[in-house]
């Protein structure tokens, strides 16, 4: 009988031979994804036999296809959101963007947010998890991505309203012009390029590029997000670690921005801008 260990063994070795980035990681999280355990808890199972399609999985990762398709959910906060093809994977740094945001939320009575370019419906789950009195609205474009969000709201996050929306169109939401508290946003922001990982480029083209310069989304975004917020009211925006000085000189230039600041990732990299409404 092989056992799950000398499956890992093959597997890590198969994945490091595509260039996955973390091939004991990714062939433990598949393991455990197909046992119904935690990662910590395989361990337990490596004399055991290999659990039914773990060498089809690995297959699959080998190709590049995300891991997060493969086991169906990605990581966000306390909440395992449901994603798949056709909608964009989210990234462990965008908690950053979003524990910011709860804590902004914390001090204000029912607060209204809302969620620019939702896809998963990550950032609005999120806020709507830990600011349990929020009145949380998200807006997507894609109805491919919004179907995704729709099913991740309904199960995690059943209050949160999602609009099929233009985030670049200031009209969008006009029932909340001047009365948002918090505007969070992770628009698409990658400048076009054809030499990223091979998983990138299986999320909506639509939801990760955004012209030569990755800038064109949120050129055009500020004035929504203006419009939205009531004086005082308070945004962040996460862009590209390119373009930390250009997102920045877009609210600034704005003129209705106060605040405006870099928030950095984990790893220090600026990775967002903050700013509050005059």
């Amino acid at each position: 009988m092989r056992t799950l260990g000398e499956a890992l063994r093959d597997a890590t070795d198969i994945l490091q031979q595509a260039a996955v980035a973390s091939p004991l990681n990714d062939a433990r999280l598949i393991a455990a994804h197909l046992l119904g355990c935690g990662p910590l808890n395989v361990a337990l199972h490596m004399r055991d036999e290999v659990p039914a399609g773990f060498d089809e999985a690995v297959s699959r990762r080998a190709q590049r296809e995300p891991l997060q398709h493969i086991l169906g959910s990605a990581p966000m906060g306390a909440l395992d959101l449901h994603v798949g093809p056709g909608v964009f994977v989210p990234r462990p740094e965008t908690e950053v963007l979003a524990d910011w945001a709860v804590r902004r939320g914390r001090g204000v009575d029912k607060p209204v947010v809302v969620d620019l370019c939702t896809g998963s419906g990550a950032l609005a789950a999120y806020l709507a998890h830990e600011l349990v009195d929020a009145r949380v609205t998200a807006v997507e474009l894609d109805p491919g991505a919004a179907a995704w969000a729709a099913r991740n709201f309904s199960e995690f996050t059943p209050g949160v309203e999602l609009v099929i929306g233009d985030a670049t169109d200031a009209t969008v939401l006009p029932d909340l012009h001047g009365r948002v508290d918090i505007v969070v946003s992770n628009p698409p922001y990658v400048p076009e390029t054809g030499d990223l990982e091979p998983e990138v480029y299986r999320d909506p083209h639509m939801a990760v590029f955004s012209g030569a310069g990755g800038m064109d989304v949120i050129d055009e975004m500020v004035h929504l997000i203006f419009n939205l917020l009531k004086p005082g009211g308070v945004m962040g925006v996460e862009h590209d670690d390119t373009t930390s000085e250009l997102v920045l000189d877009v609210f600034t230039r704005h003129g209705g921005f106060t605040d405006v600041a870099v928030l950095n990732d984990l790893t220090g990299r600026a990775r967002f801008v903050t700013a509050s409404k005059l």
